[in-house]
């Protein structure tokens, strides 16, 4: 590891034990923090997520979060009653600049919640917790409150499978972390490179591309890299994350889109060819299925016509 690496996480690793609830409060000053939830049919863990944060986070004189917005990227269940039941604001991702036509993935839903949002401090959750503790939240937006020369914090936590501790993130130690100890060793220190839980400054996401499938988190985590530089990047730990894990050939086209999100950060060049076949086993033998691997990516939302006019007005 580089000595560089070391000195950052004695400096920009911290448990959210470091940040007492209290503390994160009185440091808050006026800033306004908007919790995002991306969704799709997560309507049996989505509920309990908005109201933990509601009632933990939202209440009382000096609320934490002011604004929870639940993004629902076309779910076919009842995603968007229990969300707005429960006491967030749903909006559906087609009705968020309908002048660019919505791309299926979640990197699209994060960079269409810029627009509907107005936090100084955008915090993203995935909406398929287990078990969801506040602390995610206070733990991630706590040193960027505390911390003026914070941009961006991932939080950090132990993925368990099938209840064996240690065992998830199966794409982050295959494919994430290679990739990062090899091209971009700054990033070794992130225990969870890929995890969908983390909070930064509005003014450093709108200057991002955003990918819009499952490279979101390794480009924007490399691309703060090179806009900010490492030591405004931090981490949180918050414990135990639980929810549900994808099966295997699923996750073989996240570790494709997220080879393809690192290999056009690499080179804009020469271009690896965009598609991914894998093998199911049917009546006759095994099947082959070919899928498009994520290739677009949106422009920097301070780049949008409707996001500046939005700012000026």
């Amino acid at each position: 590891m580089l000595d560089e690496v070391e000195r950052w996480l004695d400096r920009r690793s911290w448990s959210v034990a470091d940040r007492p609830l209290e503390r994160v409060l009185a440091a808050k000053r006026g800033t306004k923090v908007s919790v995002v939830l991306p969704a799709l049919n997560e309507e049996a863990t989505v509920g309990d997520i908005v109201s933990v944060i509601r009632r933990e986070l939202m209440g009382g004189p000096a609320p934490l979060v002011d604004e929870l917005v639940v993004i629902d990227s076309g779910s076919t269940d009842r995603t968007a009653e229990v969300a707005a039941a429960a006491g967030a604001r749903v909006v559906a991702r087609d009705a968020i600049l309908p002048r660019i036509p919505a791309v299926p993935g979640k990197g699209e839903v994060l960079w269409r919640s810029l627009m509907v949002t107005s936090g100084d401090v955008v915090c993203f959750v995935d909406a398929d917790l287990r078990d969801f503790s506040a602390d995610f939240v206070t733990g991630i937006v706590g040193p960027l409150l505390t911390d003026p020369d914070v941009d961006l914090v991932k939080a950090m936590y132990d993925r368990p499978f099938n209840d064996t501790p240690g065992q998830g993130g199966r794409v982050t130690e295959l494919v994430a972390r290679p990739l990062l100890n090899l091209h971009w060793p700054q990033l070794a220190g992130f225990v969870q490179p890929l995890g969908g839980e983390y909070a930064a400054r509005r003014s450093l996401l709108e200057r991002l591309p955003f990918p819009v499938g499952y490279g979101v988190e390794l480009g924007l985590l490399v691309d703060a890299l090179h806009t900010v530089g490492l030591d405004a990047l931090a981490q949180v730990d918050v414990g135990v994350r639980k929810h549900r894990h994808q099966d295997g050939l699923a996750l073989g086209r996240m570790a494709a889109a997220i080879y393809r999100t690192a290999q056009l950060r690499l080179s804009r060049g020469h271009l690896v060819r965009p598609w991914l076949t894998q093998f199911e086993r049917g009546e006759s033998g095994f099947t082959p299925r070919t899928y498009a691997v994520d290739t677009e990516e949106r422009p920097p939302m301070a780049e949008i016509v409707e996001y500046a006019r939005r700012r000026v007005a």
